[in-house]
């Protein structure tokens, strides 16, 4: 199920209570096949391929700004091409089947993933509970729903043998103190199983939580916009470059 973010924006029914969850599948943006998706691979050295969610595929999100693609390949030399396969609204499941339109010639993967899943369990915060240890029950089921499917996507990473950055959840921006708190409390379960993925395998992390650190770097409570984007694309970029030195061990990039 592919679910639009801008169908998700919080209601006043409690924090992170979203309207329900429809199956209408994302649309691409005007021009996005053409304009975004893929460079001319042919004489450049490396081919960086974006994976995920609308993290990456964020146009729509970008108003009159560049979109994150335009502007990591403004920060990336001529060696590079970049190719987006993101789609605003995927989860972790559908990792597999952006898979399997890798370009051959593939040299790097930047994933950012995960934040759809979390949406689509937000009604745990709204759950009636009578002790706090139901509420904390919920929430390690979810936890381990959600590191399998994120197990399984990072099997069929790891079996590509290609660099791969991995990146957390970011905090939304809702205007509500509580609402924000209980999202960003909340969204620690899933970051939790991210950190720990990037962790064992050695893998470079972008962190969005600190990454996205200002009002103006969202489009709106939960979207980052194009200021976000321009410093997500600066990280990608330090990311990507610093993993093809074959240095040991995860490096968090910000």
């Amino acid at each position: 199920m592919n679910l639009n973010r801008r169908q998700l924006i919080g209601s006043a029914a409690g924090c992170c209570a979203f309207p329900a969850i429809t199956t209408e599948p994302a649309t691409a943006a005007p021009g996005r096949d053409e304009e975004l998706r893929q460079d001319d691979s042919s004489n450049c050295r490396y081919h960086l391929v974006l994976l995920g969610d609308s993290v990456f595929d964020n146009q729509r999100y970008a108003g009159n700004g560049p979109a994150v693609i335009n502007q990591v390949r403004s920060q990336l030399s001529a060696e590079y091409a970049v190719t987006l396969l993101a789609v605003d609204g995927h989860t972790t499941r559908d990792i597999a089947s952006q898979l399997q339109h890798l370009p051959k010639n593939a040299t790097h993967l930047v994933v950012s993933v995960g934040g759809n899943d979390a949406l689509a369990n937000s009604g745990v915060l709204n759950r009636p509970a009578t002790h706090s240890s139901e509420v904390f029950w919920a929430l390690s089921e979810i936890r381990e729903a959600f590191a399998r499917d994120y197990g399984r996507m990072l099997e069929q990473l790891s079996n590509l043998d290609l660099p791969v950055v991995l990146s957390t959840i970011y905090d939304p921006r809702f205007q509500d103190a509580r609402h924000q708190q209980l999202c960003v409390a909340a969204l620690g379960v899933f970051n939790d199983v991210i950190t720990r993925a990037a962790v064992s395998r050695g893998w470079p992390l972008l962190d969005l939580r600190v990454i996205f650190s200002e009002p103006g770097d969202y489009a709106n409570a939960i979207e980052p916009g194009a200021a976000g984007g321009k410093k997500l694309a600066r990280a990608i970029v330090a990311a990507v470059q610093g993993s093809s030195a074959s240095a040991s061990g995860t490096n968090i990039y910000v």
